[in-house]
């Protein structure tokens, strides 16, 4: 049998920051805009407790599956009426969602410059501080070496500055770049710098649960690939990036180097892509992937949410991280056989029909495969809850029917089964509006999960990438790769069913 890079791990973790959805693209521009709105927007902020009972954030940490979930009444951001009695738990299997003031924390101990971006006074620093120090999982977070200057109290700020607020409290201010090089430079100013070290703080609280849950020292960790949606540089180069080695060294991954990657949405398949291929070339053995969230996404449909009366449910920041590692002959496989990863070629343009063919009757075909002969298959995965109110319908809905409707087209099902199959193939989207966050890999834990017990053998990752966003061209883009049941532990399952039976 040929050996095929595996996932090791999967993690995904999720910010609780309302305060924060203020500084979200859309919110930033509408309040500049209309300043009245400001405190209808904080009237349908919500709390931790009500961020962490969501089910959908349940679904995202693995405390729920997503059948679960699909069976669950609607709204999910309504309570039910028994929900008092219990508080799901803040972590899962897969990550955890943490408090703002825990992301305040990391985010001011991400912050390395001189002087610092994040200005805080003497209070406020040993509340961080210990707030770092006690969680179970960042002890390598908690120690301040970046002895930043400390302040009994809160200078005025420059105009520029962002207040950074927990509730009514005002908790300090995040700067631009105060040296001379920064004094005239937009990429450098604070929203900016902002939102890269939003992604850095929580792409790393991803990446130090995927060293927990693989059990592996940071130390064995050969290569990071960041796959967000950030673009971190100054006036000369807008999107030079460096975001894999901010993480890595945050996390105390001495031992590697890393690179950024970008593909709109579709980025972190194609990181995973790009890292089994260096493992399986021999390149690299342990090499971890990294999204980290996009506080421009914050608060994106506010005005849809607020129009209905419903809370601000795009308040978190999403992380997610993987491990590729070598074959350990349990793991899940990644199909890297030639053909078997789909892409979207430039002759296939913009038709929806051409771009299935290419990234998903392609790649099947050139393993002998049949899309029946896949258990489940992951799209964009985007909670219904928020795209329907916006007015985009069921995303995920939508693309089974597309996916169902290419399998009719190649004669593979009959038209009167579709509903039937989806319902088979096919799962609720349950991932925060992030942009690259809900593109196919949300599912990649709960399919590890549903192979290491034997309810699914093969799954199918399909993410897309609206690349005309960058004026540049009209296309989109899109890849594809194939999940297996590693046949060792395959092997290893039927030998154990064989010693019962004997």
């Amino acid at each position: 049998m040929p050996s095929y890079p595996v996932i090791k791990s999967a993690a995904y973790c999720l910010a609780h920051v309302p305060d924060l959805v203020r500084y979200g693209s859309k919110p930033r521009r509408e309040l500049a805009r209309q300043p009245e709105l400001a405190t209808k927007l904080a009237h349908r902020l919500r709390s931790y407790d009500e961020a962490v009972r969501y089910p959908a954030n349940q679904t995202f940490i693995g405390n729920l599956t997503p059948e679960t979930l699909a069976a669950m009444p609607r709204p999910w951001f309504r309570p039910a009426a028994d929900a008092g009695a219990t508080t799901p738990p803040a972590q899962g299997p897969f990550g955890e969602i943490v408090d703002q003031e825990t992301f305040y924390g990391l985010l001011r101990r991400a912050d390395v410059l001189q002087p610092p971006l994040f200005v805080t006074d003497d209070k406020h620093r040993q509340r961080l501080a210990a707030r770092l120090a006690a969680h179970p999982l960042l002890p390598g977070l908690n120690t301040d070496s970046t002895q930043l200057p400390t302040s009994p109290s809160l200078a005025p700020p420059p105009s520029s500055a962002l207040p950074l607020l927990l509730g009514d409290e005002l908790y300090g201010y995040f700067l631009g770049d105060q040296r001379a090089e920064g004094h005239d430079d937009e990429n450098l100013a604070a929203h900016h710098l902002l939102e890269n070290l939003c992604t850095k703080a929580s792409g790393s609280l991803a990446l130090n649960w995927l060293l927990h849950r693989a059990g592996i020292e940071p130390e064995q960790i050969d290569f990071v690939i960041s796959c967000g949606e950030e673009a971190c540089g100054d006036r000369y180069q807008r999107g030079g990036g460096g975001m894999a080695k901010a993480m890595a060294e945050l996390c105390g991954c001495a031992n590697a180097s890393g690179l950024d990657i970008k593909n709109f949405c579709a980025a972190p398949a194609s990181a995973i892509i790009m890292a089994a291929a260096l493992i399986q070339a021999g390149v690299h053995q342990r090499i971890a992937v990294v999204g980290g969230g996009s506080l421009a996404k914050l608060g994106m449909k506010f005005q849809a949410f607020l129009d209905h009366g419903m809370p601000i449910l795009d308040d978190s920041l999403a992380a997610m991280a993987f491990l590729v590692t070598t074959d350990d002959a349990k793991s899940p496989i990644i199909r890297l056989d030639p053909g078997a990863v789909g892409k979207v070629p430039i002759a296939a343009s913009t038709s929806d029909e051409a771009v299935f063919r290419h990234y998903l009757l392609a790649p099947l075909a050139a393993l002998g495969l049949k899309l029946t002969d896949i258990d489940r298959f992951a799209p964009e995965l985007q909670n219904p809850e928020i795209t329907e109110f916006a007015g985009s319908g069921d995303v995920t809905k939508k693309n089974y029917r597309k996916i169902a409707a290419m399998a009719v087209l190649a004669g593979q099902l009959g038209k009167e089964e579709m509903e039937a199959w989806i319902s088979r193939v096919g799962m609720v989207g349950f991932a925060p509006t992030q942009g690259h966050i809900p593109s196919a890999v949300p599912y990649l834990g709960h399919a590890m999960a549903a192979m290491e017990h034997g309810e699914i053998k093969r799954a199918m990752f399909l993410a897309r990438a609206s690349i005309f966003l960058n004026r540049c061209t009209s296309l989109l883009d899109g890849v594809s790769f194939i999940v297996e049941q590693n046949p060792g532990s395959a092997r290893q399952d039927e030998n154990k069913r064989n010693s019962r039976e004997e």
